[in-house]
């Protein structure tokens, strides 16, 4: 094999991955955003993401900034040299990673320490198998940590909130991937897809619902009772009200694959892999001799080239649309309520985990009084004279942030806090008690956000890695929606709780 036209298609493949939707995922959302209802929140979201795919075509830069852990699954024919096609992959990896294709997300998990090229101990994954064909096939699937953590497994019999028993049936799995849809809420960046593995062990089935997220969204499962039970899951799961960010609406789940193993008979698992909006998998067919791409996967049918629209604003009456900039008073939060929609212009600083721990026990390296924090771990190019530039900023999961936000609220004054996915009780009370607001933006849309970003003023604790660095960025027009107030109020408590009630009406045994 050429193996230095290898490394190219791989580095190729890993840039079409991060910055261009496959056609089958273009297609589903273009469906969910002609099904949501004109002048809701979600309507707003859905223009929000077809702006931002549009965008990173445009700008060939990274649909959200969370560019994952790479996973490479790849078969081979026999005799291929493997060793050299993974020192392949790692340099492409890692020279993609130069270019700002993708974040540096390989973190040392003892030390913290970022290695900054994504490279690492067992990073990035890459999966052999040899088959009897003739040419090479590698797929690459780029699966952020915000729809990561929202994986989850059960082992059946179990009990679950709304549906009860779950015996170990199909009428049981059933029961369980729509909890798994439940669970999820907008934290996993919805409307989303799920791969979901019946069998195996703990890890095997987590490998399998994986491999699912391979299959194309709209192919037909063989397995008849499989090819059902997907068709199910896609009809009631968004009958669920959970929409698109966990906003309310009309999608909650753009596809469901379903795939099954033997299992020994003390186990019966069900593994369920969460995969957001930016869908981010493709594949090529690669000629072994010369290593060249002779054909890209997942492209049959119509590509949906989304064209730029204004977001619609919401209808309902009692919405506000409110202009802020730092400093901001408590008079400002307390006049702000759930479903107010913001503009800032101004001053934001990121802070992520690295960020928030480090705020619990020491000074923080700006006057953060009357401040607002952005959950991001943004995706930074440094040019020749040494400015840094945004490539990419979207929300990243806030839920994380629980144990310390209120806390560090009060301590430093920060009066609001852009995130994804909404946060806990201990935040909201800290909100309500000292004059605080939480404010959820677009998740997955990192392009929309870093075109809102008009400099980099600045940064503080850059060894703990680009992501977890604290940047200054002065914005303009940067849109979130108010989703916790100052009132006590929470649209996340609202929309658990109502799905909670509407997953209940699928409790009784459908498939016998």
């Amino acid at each position: 094999m050429n193996i230095e036209k290898f490394r190219e298609s791989m580095y190729q493949l890993i840039v079409e991955t991060s910055t261009n939707l496959p056609k089958d995922v273009r297609r589903a959302i273009k469906a969910a955003k002609e099904r949501e209802n004109a002048g809701t929140r979600a309507a707003m979201s859905l223009a929000t993401i077809t702006n931002n795919i549009r965008m990173a075509d445009e700008n060939v830069s990274p649909i959200c900034q969370d560019t994952g852990l790479p996973t490479f699954k790849i078969k081979t024919p026999v005799g291929v040299n493997q060793i050299e096609m993974k020192k392949a992959i790692q340099e492409a990896i890692a020279q993609a990673t130069k270019d700002g294709k993708l974040r540096p997300n390989s973190v040392d998990s003892l030390t913290g320490e970022n290695s900054g090229d994504n490279l690492g101990i067992g990073l990035p994954v890459i999966k052999f198998e040899q088959w009897e064909n003739d040419y090479i096939d590698v797929r690459l699937i780029l699966k952020g940590g915000g729809c990561e953590n929202k994986n989850i497994q059960y082992s059946l019999p179990c009990e679950l909130d709304g549906l009860g028993r779950a015996g170990r049936d199909l009428d049981g799995i059933r029961k369980c991937i729509l909890h798994s849809v439940y669970q999820a809420q907008g934290q996993g960046c919805s409307a989303g897809f799920i791969g979901v593995g019946i069998g195996g062990d703990r890890s095997s089935g987590y490998e399998l619902a994986k491999e699912q997220l391979f299959r194309p969204v709209d192919d037909v499962n063989p397995n008849e009772d499989l090819r059902k039970l997907e068709e199910y899951i896609m009809e009631n799961a968004n009958k669920l009200g959970i929409g698109t960010m966990g906003f309310g609406g009309e999608t909650t789940l753009l596809g469901c694959k379903i795939g099954v193993m033997n299992r020994i008979p003390a186990s019966f698992f069900v593994s369920v892999a969460y995969n957001c909006w930016a869908f981010r998998r493709l594949g090529v067919y690669i000629d072994p001799e010369t290593g060249e791409i002779t054909e890209w996967l997942y492209q049959d049918g119509e590509k949906i080239d989304f064209k730029e629209e204004q977001e619609p604003q919401t209808t309902d009456a009692d919405v506000n649309v409110v202009t802020l900039e730092a400093p901001i008073t408590e008079e400002q939060i307390r006049q702000l309520k759930v479903g107010d929609v913001v503009r800032i212009n101004g001053m934001i600083y990121t802070g992520r985990d690295a960020i928030h721990k480090y705020l619990m026990d020491h000074d923080a390296p700006v006057d953060l009084n009357g401040q607002i924090i952005y959950h991001c771990g943004p995706v930074m190019l440094k040019d020749e004279d040494g400015n840094w530039h945004v490539k990419a900023a979207g929300p990243t999961t806030s839920i994380r942030e629980e144990p310390y936000q209120g806390d560090i609220m009060k301590k430093f004054g920060v009066r609001a806090v852009i995130g994804k996915g909404g946060m806990g009780p201990k935040t909201l009370q800290a909100l309500q008690e000292h004059g605080g607001v939480y404010l959820n933006a677009i998740g997955g849309a990192a392009q929309y956000y870093a075109d809102c970003i008009e400099s980099v003023e600045g940064v503080d604790l850059l060894e703990f890695g680009i992501p977890e660095a604290m940047w200054h960025l002065k914005v303009k027009d940067f849109t979130a929606v108010v989703t916790m107030d100052s009132h006590g109020n929470s649209l996340h408590k609202d929309i658990d709780k109502s799905s909670l009630e509407k997953l209940a009406q699928f409790k009784e045994p459908v498939f016998k």
